[in-house]
Parts: structure tokens; C-alpha cells; sequence
């Protein structure tokens, strides 16, 4: 293989891997900020715990989300692809570290859907993007629409499971001593774990997917199957990213929606892990962040509706609708810089 070729592969994998770490950086907020708010765990406590089960998801679970991510792109498997897979990575880099800065709880996944859409319009045309709406007519999803059809359903599934834990738990329990709270608090710690069990498993497959066509690309791998050291070394990463954690977006989700507190966090981690294990048995890539908002909300509506704070999901839903078409322009921009710098190598 040319040496420039493999230099190339190795800047993809490195801005995949920076994808990775930024992706952590939001979505472990997502899975510890209610039993921190609540009074489960210190922050350094939940960050530890969600970071050790979000490298077992990795390392664990299969590979559907990341060959459902890998079809979007139509593309032929050539080098070719290579430019585009870093200018889809560099438009969603950007958004994530943006929105980290401002603590919106945003959608990685939205922002690596969009970013493919961009690179792969600007480079080959709208055709090369696996859109999925003929398929969709005749009963069947795949590509983006298999994809938006997640990214809906899922905040909805936890919205819908939470009202129903918290309206069946609060009745069951409304007559439970106060120190029920502690068990409350106990319980948390081992669906923070499947939280993150989950949220390792199905994020860390969205990025294993782009370095699998990478590697496809320039023939080093000959099959749609992750290679072991790819989930390692994402699931690594992913870890790492969990550790620095997202603390503006933290207490967004922890503060910002609801007063939380033990049962409410409880519930709304079952809710959120029972939705996520789902989608990733599927092969659907969803965002953890929207799931944990929808789970929230949900608890919140089931116990006093008047004090949820519907402004943030508004904000969820004006970021659900702008993610996907800002990401694409800026990866469109990336693309001819980086296509021109890949030339000059």
C-alpha cells in the first residue's frame, strides 16, 4: 500500500477517534446527571462508574448500529472515500465541541448523520447518500430514514416508559417509610451501570462503522466486520471522553428539567437503558442525550406536569431540526480543504 495512502487512514482514524472523545464528552452527562442530582453519587463516583460499563458496551456488544451507520454512505470503496469520511467527522467534531461549550445537550448522532449527508452531497452528489425513501414507500427502513426514525422514536420510548414507571412506583410506593430513599439511591447505581452498559454499546459502534469503511476503502479489510482492536480502540477513547465528563450539560439534564429526586432518577434510568439496549439489539443508532431528556420528561409529566421545564425540550426539538442540516454545511466546507491538503501529501 502507498505510504501517503496509509498516512491518510491514519488521520481518519485519528479525527474518528477525536469524534469518539467529544461524543463522550456530551453523552456522559446524559447517563449520570439524574443520580447525581439526586443524590445517588458524588460526580466523581458516577463518572467512574459510567466510564468503566460505557468500555464494557464497547468491547461487549455486536456490530449492528455500526453497519447501519455504515450503509448511509454509497459510495464506492476506494480511497476516494477517504477525504469524505474526515470531512463528515470534522463538521460533527465542530458541532459537538460547540454545543459541549454551551452546554446544549445536543445529538452526536444527529451531527455524524449530518456530517456524512454533507461530505457525501458536496463530493459526489445527493445520489451517493442512502436516503431510504423508495424503500420507505414499499414498507422497509434503511439509511437515513431507518436512521431519523431512531432518533424520533427513541426519545418517545422513554418518555413513554418513564410516565408509566413513575405513575406505577409512585402509587406502589405511597406508602414507603423515607428510607425507602436509600434503597432508591442503591438501585441507581446498577442502572446507572446498564445505562452505561447501553450508551457504550450503541455510540461507540457509530464510530467503529466510519473507521470499518476507512479500512475498507483502501482494501485493508475485505469484509463489513469490526475488527477488534477498532472496538478497543474506540471504546477507550469513548472512556476517556467519559471521564472528563460534561458538566454544563450535566446540569442542564440534572437541574434544568426537574427537581429530581430518588425515584424519579430510578425510573428514568430503566427508562432510558431499556430503550437503548432496544435500539442497539436493532442496529438503530440513537442519541443517548434525547433519550435521557425524554425519560426526564416523562417522570416529571407523570408526578406534577405544571413544574417540568418544557422550555428545554423545546430546545431539544429546535436542536433535533437544526443539527442535521448545520452539521452538513460545515462538513460541505471541510471537504475541498481537506481534499486539497490530502493532495498535497
Amino acid at each position: 500500500m502507498n505510504s501517503n495512502i496509509m498516512i491518510i487512514v491514519i488521520i481518519v482514524v485519528f479525527i474518528a477517534l477525536i469524534f469518539a472523545l467529544t461524543n463522550g464528552l456530551h453523552d456522559a452527562s446524559s447517563v449520570v446527571a439524574t443520580m447525581i442530582a439526586c443524590g445517588a453519587a458524588t460526580p466523581l463516583q458516577a463518572i467512574g462508574l459510567a466510564s468503566f460499563f460505557c468500555l464494557l458496551g464497547a468491547l461487549l456488544t455486536g456490530n449492528a448500529v455500526a453497519n447501519t451507520i455504515a450503509k448511509i454512505v454509497t459510495l464506492p470503496l476506494e480511497p476516494s472515500l477517504l477525504p469524505v469520511l474526515m470531512a463528515a467527522m470534522a463538521g460533527a467534531v465542530v458541532w459537538n465541541l460547540i454545543t459541549w461549550h454551551f452546554g446544549l445537550p445536543s445529538s452526536s448522532t444527529h451531527a455524524l448523520v449530518g456530517g456524512l449527508i454533507g461530505a457525501v452531497w458536496v463530493s459526489g452528489g445527493p445520489g451517493n447518500v442512502l436516503w431510504g425513501f423508495h424503500e420507505l414507500l414499499n414498507g422497509h427502513l434503511t439509511g437515513i430514514m431507518e436512521v431519523c426514525a431512531a432518533l424520533i422514536i427513541s426519545p418517545l420510548l422513554g418518555f413513554g416508559l418513564a410516565l408509566i414507571l413513575q405513575t406505577v412506583l409512585s402509587i406502589a410506593l405511597r406508602n414507603a417509610e423515607i428510607t425507602i430513599n436509600s434503597w432508591l439511591k442503591r438501585l441507581q447505581w446498577v442502572m446507572a451501570g446498564l445505562l452505561a452498559y447501553s450508551h457504550g454499546g450503541n455510540d461507540t459502534q457509530k464510530i467503529m462503522g466510519i473507521i470499518t469503511l476507512a479500512l475498507m476503502a483502501v482494501g485493508l479489510l475485505q469484509e463489513q466486520v469490526v475488527p477488534q482492536w477498532v472496538k478497543w480502540l474506540g471504546g477507550i477513547i469513548m472512556f476517556a471522553g467519559t471521564l472528563f465528563g460534561g458538566w454544563s450539560i450535566m446540569k442542564t439534564l440534572g437541574y434544568g428539567i426537574y427537581d429530581l429526586r430518588p425515584i424519579h432518577s430510578l425510573n428514568s434510568q430503566i427508562a432510558s437503558g431499556s430503550a437503548i439496549v432496544l435500539a442497539t439489539f436493532l442496529g438503530a443508532p440513537v442519541s443517548t442525550t434525547h433519550v435521557v431528556v425524554g425519560t426526564v420528561l416523562g417522570v416529571g409529566t407523570a408526578d406534577r406536569y405544571k413544574m417540568v421545564n418544557w422550555n428545554i425540550g423545546k430546545d431539544i426539538l429546535v436542536a433535533w431540526f437544526i443539527t442535521i442540516p448545520s452539521v452538513a454545511f460545515v462538513a460541505a466546507l471541510c471537504y475541498y480543504p481537506l481534499l486539497w491538503f490530502i493532495n498535497l501529501l
